[in-house]
């Protein structure tokens, strides 16, 4: 029987008090982890008030201000402090600000129980802490055959799982009864499923009907004595352009599913509101029947796990980020952002209608969201076709998960006549 330190123990009491059944969904490493409150950074926190603080690692003027450099202070108009670390949980006002904006999002959770984000460096991270909490060697990770490469660095690499496929697409929409079957093999016991909508590579986000189907499978999977953990990489999360699709992240239901169901919120501003480079994310909890102790033992977990590879985020990109959400003029820029997106994904609607030969190179992957959509080539080698591309149409795409990636998303609308023109051109051209 593993030791566990006092602290990972009395987090493993106040879930194993009501919820045996999440403690269970922990990896070794999950039940293993603790915030360290009695270490640096709780002895810190105690200082704070003191007039002579001697603690904490950070430098600052004699006027206590934080000591940082004038030429980088004048770059930015945020407060000094913005230079300091941030909590490894994150700046508690933003984690607010997110849980809030949550809700806005996504009505359906208004009233619901789930815990307050902890912050995650962006989704590739937050993905990582999921890892790191729910996953032994020899795991599996239940994905859809049209996936993120970087879901195996993640989860194969980094933690020693392995990726159970599922079909993706049949009859122009997603697979339900293909994803029940990979749920349900075997006998029952942990599973963990990463669902991601909008769906890189392919830009399809589940109809509201597909979206209730595939929770009434977990939930009947969950009845059958499964304990699952729903990743839900939400990266893409509120880039939807039609009308029928999922509006509200799946998590809205997940959280008060089942007992035996762990909803793992995924997202952050990285796509949903256009800072790449910031890399912040958040990593939120649900399960039916959650108390407030439970939900913070997985906090702390999750900070402990933040505090144990990276330290914490960004407290610069936090700051800037922070004061955006609170700024009158935020939501009305971000529709005008999203409309740019929307208008190249209705030029691009109307360029397939206007040229049906084109179904004679490629055929189009279902798609209706997020920053991408896929074609598959008919007659030709994938490889063969981006370098052709790239030679001699001055055209880069990607090649994924058998087949061709175009991240309509950096293509500015005056162009995207020409990119089909040259995909249809170049295909003609290899079968010749």
């Amino acid at each position: 029987m593993s030791v566990y330190n006092t602290l990972a123990e009395g987090l493993n009491k106040d879930l194993q008090s009501g919820a045996p059944q999440i403690l269970e969904m922990l990896s070794e490493r999950g039940k293993s982890i603790y915030f360290p409150f009695k270490g640096i950074l709780g002895q810190s926190a105690e200082a704070k008030s003191a007039k002579i603080n001697a603690t904490i690692g950070t430098a600052f003027e004699d006027d206590g201000s934080a000591l940082a450099l004038e030429c980088l202070e004048a770059m930015v108009n945020v407060p000094s402090d913005s230079f300091l670390y941030a909590p490894s949980f994150g700046l508690q006002k933003l984690r607010e600000e997110w849980g809030k904006l949550l809700t806005v999002k996504n009505p359906g959770l208004a009233g619901k129980t789930y815990s307050l984000p902890v912050t995650t460096a962006a989704l590739t991270h937050g993905l990582s802490m999921a890892g790191y909490l729910f996953l032994d060697p020899g795991d599996e990770v239940i994905i859809p055959d049209l996936y993120w490469d970087n879901y195996e660095l993640v989860f194969t690499e980094g933690y020693g799982a392995k990726l159970k496929f599922y079909n993706t697409f049949v009859n122009g929409g997603f697979d339900v009864a293909a994803f029940s079957k990979a749920l349900n093999e075997g006998k029952p016991g942990k599973r963990v499923v990463l669902l991601n909508f909008p769906n890189n590579p392919t830009g399809y986000t589940v109809t509201e009907s597909e979206a209730k189907a595939l929770c009434a499978e977990i939930r009947k999977s969950a009845e059958a004595g499964n304990r699952i953990v729903v990743v839900l990489d939400d990266a893409y999360f509120g880039l939807v352009y039609e009308e029928g699709i999922a509006k509200e992240s799946l998590f809205v239901s997940l959280v008060d599913q089942h007992p035996n169901v762990l909803g793992v919120k995924l997202d952050g501003p990285t796509k949903e509101d256009y800072v790449w480079g910031f890399r912040v994310g958040f990593m939120t909890f649900g399960f039916k029947g959650a108390n407030a102790a439970q939900l913070k033992a997985l906090e702390n977990k999750a900070a402990g796990a933040v505090r144990g590879t990276i330290s914490n985020v960004s407290c610069l990109s936090q700051t800037i980020l922070l004061k955006g959400y609170t700024a009158p003029e935020y939501a009305a820029q971000k529709k005008r952002k999203y409309e740019v997106l929307a208008n190249r994904v209705r030029k691009i609607h109307a360029t397939l209608k206007e040229h049906p030969e084109y179904a004679e190179s490629f055929e189009v992957i279902p798609f209706n969201s997020g920053y991408f959509m896929c074609v598959k080539p008919i007659g030709v080698d994938n490889e063969e076709l981006r370098k052709e591309l790239i030679a001699n149409y001055g055209t880069g795409v990607i090649v994924l998960s058998g087949l061709i990636r175009l991240a309509f998303s950096s293509v500015p609308i005056q162009y995207i006549d020409a990119l089909f023109a040259n995909l249809h051109s170049a295909i003609r051209k290899l079968r010749e």
